[in-house]
């Protein structure tokens, strides 16, 4: 069995995270800042002191990244590394900025970019906070950085992570996916290991 730590999960278990790590083969660690969704471990992805090194092989992280801000990003990612046995990886996911902009560059910060299981998102939602969550008072829920394609692949090289494989996902997704692994792996290792885990082809 196989550990995987599910960093800011929310309400959501491992059957809302990938194909690979939905499976029996993959026992999952819950971590949130917010204890009233009975998360495994109640913290933060910039301090995950509560687990010890080298301790799991891979990391889960879902449109959280861009909750924290800018300067806090290498402490965050750097502690997914430290995580991670020697031949461990992480999977991240969070909004792709470049086509969010080139929405609001066509006058549509306001239009729904897509329908999620909580209601209509539009730029505006994805650049800086779902506006309804923030309007009830969950401003943990802010968005406080973001990302390019170029950028998320830069930060993750520049924070140990040798092995890095990041893709755009288009339609009404407006995302970035990206595998970092803590060891090298050939470019073919590596598109082998995302296509376990991205939900689309690249």
């Amino acid at each position: 069995m196989y550990k995987f730590i599910h960093v800011g999960c929310g309400n959501k278990y491992k059957d809302k995270t990938t194909k690979e790590f939905n499976t029996i083969f993959w026992s999952e660690i819950r971590l949130d800042i917010d204890k009233n969704v009975n998360p495994d471990i109640v913290g933060s992805i910039t301090d995950m002191s509560s687990i010890e090194s080298g301790s799991v092989e891979a990391v889960f992280s879902s449109n959280n990244i861009e909750h924290i801000y800018a300067h806090e990003v290498p402490r965050a990612l750097s502690e997914f590394l430290r995580v991670l046995k020697p031949d461990g990886f992480l999977v991240l996911t969070c909004p792709d900025l470049q086509s969010v902009c080139a929405l609001v560059a066509e006058d549509k910060l306001l239009e729904p970019m897509y329908v999620s299981p909580v209601g209509p998102v539009s730029p505006l939602d994805t650049l800086y906070g779902y506006g309804p969550f923030l309007s009830r008072g969950d401003l943990y829920m802010a968005h406080r950085c973001g990302f390019t394609q170029r950028v998320l692949t830069n930060h993750l090289r520049a924070c140990g992570f040798p092995g890095v494989i990041c893709a755009r996902r288009g339609g009404t997704f407006h995302e970035l996916w990206a595998v970092a692994t803590k060891n090298h792996l050939s470019k073919t290792q590596l598109r082998q290991l995302a296509s376990k885990h991205f939900p689309f082809s690249f």
